[in-house]
């Protein structure tokens, strides 16, 4: 009889060591899933820290790199109104060499044009002095001649824009007139031109040679 009480004794230590035993291992496993819960969400934490400081740094990044392409853009367009600005002034300045250089070349045109006339004009004299004295000899064929060749010329002249200047008769004009002798004439008016020793003309409205007039006082 003691000894079934004995077994039964043993039989209900090992029960309570085994429960105990399960109740421990309930209890260990229970602290383990709340230490992974902890855990996952220290981890989430870091996850979320880590994603926020990568959105910090891309943010950062594309601030940058916007700011970088405003500087760059801001310094093209400097370069673009800089170039502009400088073809604007070459324009300017090569308009103003054709400018200066058309005027320059209509001087030299007008200066070699006065100096071909006035080599000319001896030439003129001499058709006038040859038909002055001709005036009797209207039908020889030789005067005809001359004459015809005279009014050619004088027609050329006029298309150059070259004028006689009007002397007999007229009053005394120092911008036109050379007065190279004076005569006492009751008859005629003072400062009128008595007489034309040589004929003046004029180019484009200035004079290329002054008449050489008698004047009376």
């Amino acid at each position: 009889m003691e000894d079934n009480k004995d077994l039964k004794q043993d039989i209900s230590e090992n029960e309570q060591a085994a429960q105990d035993a399960a109740e421990q291992e309930a209890a260990e496993a229970a602290g383990a899933e709340e230490m992974t819960e902890e855990e996952v969400i220290v981890e989430d934490a870091e996850a979320s820290e880590e994603v926020s400081e990568e959105a910090d740094a891309e943010g950062d990044g594309k601030e940058k790199k916007k700011g970088f392409f405003s500087r760059k853009k801001d310094k093209r367009d400097e370069q673009i109104e800089e170039l502009t600005d400088r073809v604007k002034r070459q324009m300017a300045e090569f308009d103003n060499f054709r400018k200066r250089t058309e005027k320059e070349k209509s001087a030299m045109f007008e200066v070699g044009a006065r100096s071909v006339l006035e080599k000319i004009l001896p030439v003129v004299d001499n058709f006038e002095r040859g038909l002055d004295t001709a005036k009797d000899r209207q039908d020889d064929a030789f005067v005809v001649g001359m004459e015809k060749t005279y009014k050619q010329l004088m027609t050329l002249l006029e298309s150059l824009e070259v004028k006689p200047i009007e002397a007999a008769g007229q009053t005394f004009d120092p911008n036109l007139h050379n007065a190279v002798m004076h005569v006492e004439d009751e008859s005629v008016g003072e400062n009128t031109i008595v007489e034309e020793f040589q004929k003046g003309y004029t180019y484009r409205d200035s004079v290329l040679r002054y008449s050489m007039v008698k004047v009376a006082n």
